[in-house]
C-alpha cells in the first residue's frame, strides 16, 4: 500500500501573504505521502527558480524527480514530483501540452518497494476547450509508454464534477477526494487524482489542518492505493500479462466498431 498526494502550493505564498517554503514541507510531513505532485512549484518570472529550494527538499523526507530543465528549477512550468528517498526513479520526462498560456505536465516512472508505478503531475488551462485538448494530449503520450499502473493528478481547474475535461478520462477512476479550493472555505474540487484500473483505491480525501489553510490557497488532496491482484508482479511476467490484456481489449474495441 502507498499514498500519493497532489498540492498546488502557489509558489509558497500563503493566505497570510507570506512566502514560506518551510511551511509547505511541514504540510507535506503531515500528509506523509510516498509520492507528491506539486503545481506552481516555481516562480513565474525571471529564471523561474524553484519556490522550494532543492537543498531544502533533500534535507527532509523527499527528493525531487530530476527533470533538469532549468538551473535552479525542480520541474516544468511549475509542475514537479517529489518521492521518498527510498523510491527508485527509472525514467522521467516533461509532457508537452497544447496551450495558449504556459502550461505543462511531468511524468515519472518509479519503483516503490519493487513495484512499478507511473505518476503524472499536471496543471491544466483555465479554458475548458484547452483543458480537454490537454487531457487528450497527456493520454496520447502515455499510450506510447510501457503499460504500467498509472496515477495522474494535479490542479485540473475544472469546476464540473463529471463534465468538461473529466469526460476525457473515460475508463479511468476519479478518486472522490473532495473540495480543495479555496483553502479558507473549500467550494471547488479543482484538484483531482485519476487512476488506471490496475490500481485499487483504499481511501482518499482532502488534507485539512490549520497549517494547510495558511500555506496555500489550495488544500492538498491524497489517496491511499494498492496494486490490484496480478499487478504485483511488475517484472517481465507482469508486463507480459498486461500486454496480453491490452491486446485483448484492443481486439474487443475493433470488433465493436
Amino acid at each position: 500500500m502507498f499514498t500519493v498526494a497532489s498540492y498546488n502550493i502557489r509558489k509558497g505564498l500563503g493566505t497570510d501573504r507570506r512566502r514560506n517554503p518551510h511551511r509547505i514541507l511541514e504540510v507535506l510531513h503531515e500528509i506523509h505521502a510516498d509520492v507528491v505532485a506539486l503545481q506552481e512549484a516555481d516562480r513565474r518570472f525571471g529564471a523561474r527558480q524553484s519556490a522550494l529550494p532543492a537543498e531544502l527538499i533533500s534535507q527532509g523526507e523527499y527528493k525531487a524527480v530530476p527533470f533538469d530543465i532549468r538551473p535552479g528549477g525542480i520541474g516544468w512550468h511549475g509542475n514537479a514530483i517529489l518521492v521518498r528517498h527510498s523510491a527508485e526513479i527509472t525514467d522521467c520526462a516533461p509532457l508537452l501540452l497544447p496551450t495558449l498560456e504556459p502550461r505543462g505536465a511531468v511524468m515519472a516512472e518509479l519503483r516503490l518497494g519493487g513495484q512499478a508505478l507511473r505518476v503524472v503531475g499536471m496543471h491544466l488551462d483555465l479554458s475548458g476547450l484547452w483543458r480537454r485538448r490537454q487531457v487528450r494530449a497527456i493520454i496520447e503520450q502515455l499510450r506510447h509508454r510501457p503499460a504500467m499502473p498509472t496515477v495522474m493528478m494535479g490542479d485540473l481547474n475544472e469546476w464540473s464534477l463529471h463534465g468538461g475535461c473529466i469526460r476525457e478520462f473515460d475508463g479511468l477512476h476519479i478518486a472522490p477526494t473532495g473540495r480543495s479550493y479555496h483553502s479558507r472555505r473549500p467550494v471547488g474540487c479543482l484538484d483531482r487524482i485519476i487512476l488506471t484500473p490496475d490500481l485499487h483505491l483504499v481511501s482518499c480525501g482532502v488534507h485539512i489542518s490549520e497549517r494547510a489553510r495558511l500555506a496555500s490557497d489550495h488544500l492538498p488532496i491524497w489517496a491511499r492505493l494498492n496494486w490490484m491482484p496480478g499487478e504485483r508482479d511488475s517484472g517481465a511476467l507482469g508486463q507480459q500479462r498486461r500486454d496480453r490484456r491490452n491486446i485483448v481489449a484492443g481486439l474487443r474495441r475493433l470488433f465493436r466498431q
